[in-house]
């Protein structure tokens, strides 16, 4: 088995163990793990993504997280920083160390109850998720900050999944310049690093035409 294939079954045990003990109650999974493990977004991610959800004591919270992870896992990292709380954590036999970043922003989102699974495990975990219609929201507002490919490649797997942009005429020229400005090291190394065999020569032969499609007719209006 490699060592993606046994993250992946990581990470369905940490979703798992933070289901049985009561802490999902109070978060919302996001980003692209959550776009793998709950839509089959064929991209590999790092790191599991939470957005508080009705937490009054979030220093408190941090504080029962990281000693519950400490009674099972190898706690390598825990910080309570001003906007997120992260924890880093490993466990034999899995080679990769497993960072869960915790957004304390508690701003209206849409959410909904979803299964996050793995043909790689036989566990499945029911979970609070954003909605594909926030993630939208949530990737554009990444895209325009951070500009890195991997955000455009999430886009363009919503707008495949019949989601529209949620930008307005200025933003979807911003996109499209972002997009225009990535050279062929972005989507052979940069991007074709993370994604799975059967759709990186796609990437690195046709790019993101799919989705600048759906731009230009958007610009046109």
């Amino acid at each position: 088995m490699n060592d993606l294939m046994q993250q992946e079954i990581f990470e369905i045990e940490v979703l798992a163990w933070l289901k049985n003990k009561g802490f999902l109650r109070n978060m919302i999974f996001g980003g692209g793990t959550m776009l793998r493990l709950c839509y089959n977004l064929r991209r590999y991610s790092v790191d599991l993504d939470f957005w508080i959800y009705r937490i009054d004591k979030i220093d408190q919270f941090f504080i029962n997280l990281g000693e519950a992870f400490k009674k099972d896992y190898d706690l390598t990292d825990a910080q309570n920083k001003y906007y997120t709380l992260l924890f880093e954590i490993k466990k034999t036999p899995y080679l990769r160390k497993l960072k869960i970043e915790i957004r304390k922003e508690n701003k209206e989102s849409d959410f909904q109850e979803k299964i996050a699974y793995s043909p790689h495990s036989n566990q499945q975990v029911l979970l609070k998720s954003f909605t594909l219609e926030q993630m939208m929201k949530n990737k554009i507002g990444a895209l325009l900050d951070r500009k890195e490919i991997r955000d455009v490649f999430d886009i363009e797997f919503l707008t495949r999944k019949g989601v529209d942009i949620s930008a307005n005429y200025e933003e979807l020229k911003k996109i499209k310049e972002i997009i225009q400005g990535f050279k062929k090291r972005d989507y052979y190394v940069t991007l074709g690093s993370l994604l799975a065999d059967d759709i990186r020569e796609h990437y690195k032969k046709d790019n993101f035409t799919y989705l600048l499609g759906i731009i230009d007719e958007r610009l046109s209006y």
